[in-house]
């Protein structure tokens, strides 16, 4: 019931679609039954059985407002045939036409209203799934296959909308049809209806046992889903690699494993669903022929009911047959709609550990320092940093060395917010980050990663996340100072030009240049560099580490690198080893020393 909630709350500023579509229901339902009634006179007319009268009846309150109509009728049928009118039947036939085209018309306008608001949920539902996404920290999707986030906020929002949200239509629709034609077949014979009803909880009983495991295999499907998705999107990142090691034959393996499983949970899930249908309609036609029997007998035998009537009660039996049918498919699209509705909340109320403070401060400007204070940091069980501190004054380079694992990238992950700290506190100008909200944090600094993050757009959009206002000039400017425009300006569209996709059009040296003038263009005042010059090659590190050293000037910078020669002009160098400092000091003042630093120089000059 929660989940009805949850999902239903998505629906309220749709609200006015949702009310017209209710009063359109209610039409529709009293135009199908009277579409039904309308059948009576026309087969009394049809079979002479119309009694003549020349007297208006009188009405004599609700209860008797069957007797009222019959009379009337009769009343109207002969003063039409008392004028010498013929067209008695045509008008019949009109009526019985008008009240079916009324019936479909407000059938019609209740789907096209309904449309806006299932269609606006479901909107809603992804662009919240896509916020939430971008809200999570970095270890939330660590621990998450990529394919099964791609699955939720596509197969299982569509999911939600066909099976979850037809509640909405048979909400008002389908139990209003009953309600109206059920009223209509107490009138024409209470003792009838009554037998009616007897065989209605048998069939109810025996469709509800039919859905009780859809969820469970629902959920088994969707799964998959999202493991063979994964596979794809693997597949695909890493096909340079798959061909190189020609595991063609594995990966292909792998994915026909999962799409075999999703082929017999599907068959299964499916199957079970399709019963919900022709078992409904088999109990409804059962329910019919015991009525033809036992309605047969009082119209035969009893003469306790009139033919026409009797055919008419049969309509309205068979016109409830189509709203219990809908009411049945939704319940099963509900057990089904059920599981992706957890699987899509399950990420909607997980609540990220990196929330902004209730009070969380904006940080206009950075004025003097950034401190890490005694941090210590775990990814899961082991100590990545221990009682870590570091000083780093604004206009200063900073740059921490050492061998892979020894902590760096986790200072820059730290540094940005990306993870908290476990122990210890990273303040900047005095003030604790956590403190402050995320975004003003981050507009303080740019990011240049090992791995060129590019996107399948144009060169310039991808320099535009930097500064969504800069002009053409200044992506320019960007990219000179990151010595990337002698070739982009050679490019066929040059900074129009779509560099595929994650920017593979591109060599790595290009693409990290790139990334610099992203960074250029944002024109922070704290840069963070992990190991941006890793990628390049000895002429592309020459061309970009003069940029880098023009960009860091007037800049307090954290440069995180693996090739020692481009860090020799930092203020300071800090060595590392398994998450601690185990030298500080400048290029020259380290080398004096003879220790961890000068070893990784004496390595790195023979490679």
């Amino acid at each position: 019931m929660n989940y009805f909630k949850q999902i239903f709350s998505f629906a309220k500023p749709y609200k006015v679609y949702a009310i017209l579509n209710i009063i359109c229901n209610i039409f529709y339902a009293l135009f199908g039954t009277l579409a039904m009634v309308s059948l009576f006179p026309m087969l009394n007319v049809l079979f002479d059985k119309t009694k003549q009268t020349n007297t208006k009846p009188v009405w004599q309150g609700i209860t008797e407002v069957k007797d009222y109509a019959e009379s009337y009728l009769n009343y109207f049928v002969t003063q039409k045939a008392n004028q010498g009118h013929d067209d008695v039947l045509i008008f019949m036939v009109i009526l019985v036409v008008s009240m079916f085209l009324l019936k479909n018309f407000f059938n019609y306008l209740a789907m096209y209203f309904i449309t806006f608001l299932r269609n606006g949920v479901l909107k809603d539902i992804r662009n919240a799934l896509y916020d939430k996404y971008l809200e999570l920290p970095l270890s939330f999707f660590s621990e998450k296959r990529k394919g099964d986030s791609i699955a939720r906020i596509s197969s299982d929002v569509q999911e939600i909308q066909t099976s979850f949200l037809s509640i909405l239509e048979l909400i008002v629709r389908e139990p209003l049809m009953i309600v109206f034609t059920i009223n209509a077949m107490f009138l024409i014979s209470v003792k009838l209806t009554i037998f009616v009803f007897i065989f209605i909880p048998v069939s109810g009983f025996l469709i509800s046992l039919i859905g009780k495991s859809l969820k469970k295999k629902s959920d088994r499907v969707q799964q998959e889903q999202g493991y063979f998705l994964s596979i794809v999107d693997e597949t695909l990142g890493g096909l340079k690699v798959i061909k190189g090691f020609t595991a063609e034959a594995l990966f292909g393996q792998k994915f026909r494993a999962s799409t075999s499983r999703y082929y017999d949970y599907s068959n299964t899930l499916l199957n079970r669903q399709n019963l919900a249908s022709p078992t409904s309609e088999f109990l409804g036609i059962t329910v019919i022929s015991i009525l033809l029997w036992y309605g047969g007998r009082m119209v035969l035998n009893e003469n306790a009911l009139d033919a026409g009537l009797f055919f008419v009660y049969m309509g309205l039996a068979y016109n409830i047959l189509t709203p219990a049918k809908a009411i049945s498919k939704a319940s099963y699209g509900v057990k089904k709609g059920n599981a992706a509705a957890e699987r899509v909340l399950e990420i909607l109320n997980t609540e990220s550990p990196l929330k902004d403070k209730p009070n969380a401060v904006t940080k206009p400007n950075f004025t003097t320092a950034i401190d890490i204070n005694n941090v210590s940091f775990k990814y899961e069980d082991e100590w990545v940093l221990k009682n870590f501190s570091l000083h780093v004054s604004k206009g200063k380079t900073v740059a921490l060395v050492g061998q892979s694992g020894s902590g760096k990238s986790t200072i820059a992950n730290l540094v940005t917010r990306f993870y908290d700290v476990n122990e210890g506190n990273i303040t900047i100008d005095g003030q604790d980050i956590r403190d402050l909200t995320k975004h003003s944090l981050r507009g303080l600094m740019g990011l240049v990663t090992q791995d060129s993050i590019l996107f399948n757009d144009t060169i310039k959009n991808n320099l535009l996340i930097g500064n969504t206002n800069a002009t053409d000039q200044d992506i320019i400017e960007a990219l000179q100072v990151a010595n990337a425009w002698e070739f982009v300006k050679d490019l066929p569209n040059g900074i129009d030009t779509n560099i595929g996709d994650s920017g593979n059009k591109l060599s790595g040296g290009q693409k990290q240049r790139l990334s610099i003038a992203r960074a250029v263009l944002k024109n922070p005042p704290i840069m963070i560099l992990d190991e941006a010059t890793s990628a390049l090659d000895t002429e592309s590190e020459r061309l970009v580490q003069k940029a880098l050293e023009n960009m860091m000037k007037n800049r307090t910078s954290i440069v995180i690198a693996h090739r020692l020669s481009t860090i020799q002009n930092a203020d300071a160098i800090v060595v590392m080893q398994k998450g601690e400092i185990v030298e500080q000091g400048t290029h020259e003042q380290l080398l004096q020393n003879n220790g961890a630093y000068k070893k990784l120089v004496e390595m790195q000059s023979f490679e």
